[in-house]
């Protein structure tokens, strides 16, 4: 079961995501909110899988108000104006649904959610793959695949074995708490590198694959750690 919460000043369209959520039969809509702020209060004490969450509303933009909880929570956004949805987009939500929406779109939505969480569990069992979403698509890229990543600004670039690099709308941080940490180390502020990549290390400089990648000095000590094990 996927535990959510619903955000929205309307109690109508509340109406209409807890009877969808209850038609599901795998979505446990624990609670909704008309003020996001007492939804903020809650979260606090009962993390949840998942947030719908309305973009417009009275007191606050509904993705301002979810970059501020700096948590990685799923979101699905709801709005009735279609000019808002890349704005959802831009912060890696799951997707996003324009009012007045029928169960069938909605169903897409939650399966995405559904697919999502599962991947997260598969991947702690596994190991093996790493799933973003760029483009507006969810990748699955395999650990061994990845050669290093570079930040940019609020985008990262995944450098691959093969193909180009993937690029997505992500933090250093985010993604870090994604890899395995026995196989990738941080080595700068803007490089997290594959370990088992590594070609030569030579005046703190990272040698893969004709890419010269710098050591930091405030990663220095735990990348040389892991390194060397």
């Amino acid at each position: 079961m996927i535990r959510a919460i619903a955000i929205d000043d309307e109690p109508p369209a509340l109406k209409v995501i807890e009877k969808f959520c209850n038609d599901s039969g795998f979505i446990d809509l624990q609670k909704t909110f008309t003020q996001p702020q007492e939804a903020l209060k809650y979260l606090r004490r009962y993390p949840v899988d998942l947030l719908f969450l309305d973009i417009q509303m009275p007191s606050v933009n509904g993705v301002d108000w979810y970059k501020s909880l700096n948590v990685n929570t799923m979101v699905v956004f709801t709005t009735a104006y279609a000019e808002y949805a890349v704005e959802g987009f831009n912060v890696n939500a799951i997707d996003y649904l324009l009012k007045p929406y029928t169960y069938e779109r909605f169903l897409l939505a939650a399966q995405k959610a559904q697919n999502l969480l599962q991947s997260k569990v598969g991947s702690t069992t596994t190991g093996s793959s790493l799933l973003i979403r760029a483009d507006y698509t969810l990748l699955k890229i395999n650990y061994d695949s990845i050669l290093f990543i570079e930040g940019l600004d609020d985008y990262l670039k995944i450098y691959l074995t093969d193909g180009k690099p993937v690029v997505v709308r992500m933090t250093m941080k985010s993604i870090l708490e994604k890899l395995p940490s026995d196989l990738f180390s941080r080595t700068h502020k803007s490089f997290i590198v594959s370990l088992d990549k590594i070609e030569s290390i030579r005046n703190k400089i990272i040698t893969i694959k004709d890419k010269q990648i710098p050591i930091g000095n405030r990663f220095e000590e735990s990348f040389l750690d892991k390194f060397q094990q």
